[in-house]
């Protein structure tokens, strides 16, 4: 895996729960999580770590700096392990996710359309391509 400055490594702290693991940041207020067992709950950690990390990105939020291992104080039961995640990665991700977007036309146009089966978002998405000439 390639090392950068887009890689972040946070501490977690997961606790048993009858057959849940529960995860928390203690860097990240808010940012929580819980698996079926523990390797669910690292993939679970993983994912929370990323989307919070790009949601603080996106509100132009610094990213906290991770508390060292050895400085951390887990309560009774908690167990402490390193999440990474690559927000180089997670950025091309989501840059490539589809969003919905409610448009308003003509009632002819409409029928017209549906009659020709025309596929809006495939329709819309040529047009938004060639006016911004992309």
């Amino acid at each position: 895996m390639k090392r950068g400055k887009d890689v972040r490594v946070y501490p977690a702290l997961l606790s048993e729960e009858g057959t849940y693991v529960n995860v928390r940041f203690p860097d990240l207020p808010g940012c929580v999580t819980f698996g079926e067992g523990y390797a669910d709950a690292i993939v679970s950690a993983r994912d929370a770590l990323g989307g919070h990390l790009l949601c603080l990105e996106e509100d132009r939020d610094p990213l906290p700096v991770p508390t060292p291992v050895g400085k951390l104080r887990p309560e009774e039961g908690e167990v402490t392990v390193l999440i990474d995640v690559r927000l180089d990665t997670l950025r091309k991700e989501e840059s490539q996710k589809s969003v919905s977007k409610n448009v308003t036309i003509p009632r002819w146009l409409n029928e017209l359309a549906l009659e020709a089966h025309v596929n809006f978002s495939s329709t819309l998405q040529e047009a938004l391509r060639e006016r911004l000439g992309v």
